[in-house]
């Protein structure tokens, strides 16, 4: 089946050159999990088997970008500002807010999508912006903000390497996430730094803000990438965030099987983000805490302008009254997708509260000391 899709993606585009063998890993545990355990219907093996071709087929022109303008590599990415967090604590609000900044670079929904051609070779119109927005939407609702020209998480770029989150979002795959915790990531962010210098290339040099709560699981990894990055870490109860990330998971992988498991997706994702917190927290405490910038999410929404300029001046930076005017519309004019209007009940995926705290009781305690309690 990996051979199936490999030559899929080499007919679409007529390249043959991937790059870096190391994507192959995470590719053959991922089409093997999907394919044995994944119960996907007929909605889920449409979508997910072209969108692993499409991965593919970016890689190829990547490295066919690469090979016509060696000079790509040459780009300097500068000091980039990474967005870190629990799901659901407001990053993605941040990450929109961030972007009303002309002065620095975002990575945008389309971009992600489908990163060739690069953005300084592009005449007129893009016509992945309209390809982008046709793509359709996964799930039955909006989860998070969202705009195809608007700023979206790392997901996609370590796609490109067969190790992301993503893929536990649109199926049910437990030995994939299983291996993915314990996978190494180093070639994946070398990949994503590849990407960001393709898409930077040709244009104005701008400090990139890019955002994923993967990465608190790999910080280790990330940092040997983006040695230079600061972070900005969003905060919030993790008993508010689990029931409503299993609530996410499960309406995105309902539309691509028949037979949800909300204790699994329950357990999976206590799991993973009770470790992402013990590999964060250990990571700053060896020697990175001067790196972050933490913000509560009742703060955020308190005072968002207000967050935002205190960040600013953390990073030595300003905030522009253009900025800020940015930041108040946006956030005006959002504030009924900031967060889902339903309540989302433990109960119903038989999460027990009492039990999950004691996994995350040192961030707890970390968080309410970093965030002054907000």
């Amino acid at each position: 089946m990996p051979a199936d899709l490999l030559d899929a993606a080499r007919n679409r585009t007529g390249l043959d050159d991937f790059g870096d063998g190391s994507f192959r890993d995470g590719l053959d545990v991922l089409v093997r999990s999907a394919t044995q355990e994944a119960r996907l219907n007929a909605a889920g093996e449409g979508f997910l088997y072209p969108r692993l071709v499409g991965h593919l087929s970016q890689r190829l022109q990547v490295e066919e970008w690469y090979r016509r303008h060696p000079e790509i590599a040459e780009v300097d990415l500068g000091e980039p500002l990474i967005g870190v967090g629990l799901p659901r604590t407001g990053s993605t609000a941040l990450s929109f807010l961030l972007a009303q900044d002309t002065g620095a670079r975002s990575l945008l929904q389309y971009e992600a999508t489908q990163p060739c051609p690069p953005p300084s070779t592009v005449r007129g119109h893009d016509p992945r912006i309209g390809e982008t927005e046709h793509s359709g939407q996964v799930g039955t609702r909006s989860h998070v903000p969202s705009s195809v020209t608007g700023p979206i998480e790392c997901q996609d770029l370590m796609a490109l390497d067969f190790k992301s989150h993503i893929f536990q979002a649109f199926a049910q795959i437990p030995s994939y996430s299983d291996w993915l915790v314990d996978a190494d990531l180093s070639p994946t962010y070398a990949y994503e730094r590849r990407v960001l210098k393709l898409l930077q290339w040709g244009c104005p040099s701008k400090p990139w803000r890019l955002k994923c709560p993967t990465h608190l699981l790999f910080l280790d990894h990330l940092d040997t990438a983006f040695p230079d990055a600061r972070f900005v870490m969003t905060h919030r109860d993790p008993t508010d965030v689990i029931p409503s990330v299993t609530a996410v998971y499960a309406d995105i992988v309902g539309s691509f099987t028949d037979h949800v498991d909300l204790a699994y997706l329950t357990r999976l994702n206590v799991e993973h983000w009770s470790l992402a917190m013990k590999r964060a927290l250990a990571f700053r405490d060896a020697g990175a805490d001067h790196r972050f910038y933490d913000i509560g999410f009742r703060a955020m929404q308190a005072d968002p302008v207000g967050e935002v300029t205190a960040l600013y001046a953390w990073l030595g930076k300003q905030v522009t009254p253009g900025f800020a005017a940015g930041m108040q519309e946006w956030w005006a004019q959002n504030a009924e997708n900031r967060e889902p209007a339903d309540v989302n009940d433990p109960a119903r995926s038989g999460l027990d509260l009492d039990a999950v705290k004691p996994r995350f009781a040192e961030y707890v305690a970390r968080m309410e000391r970093w965030t002054d309690g907000d």
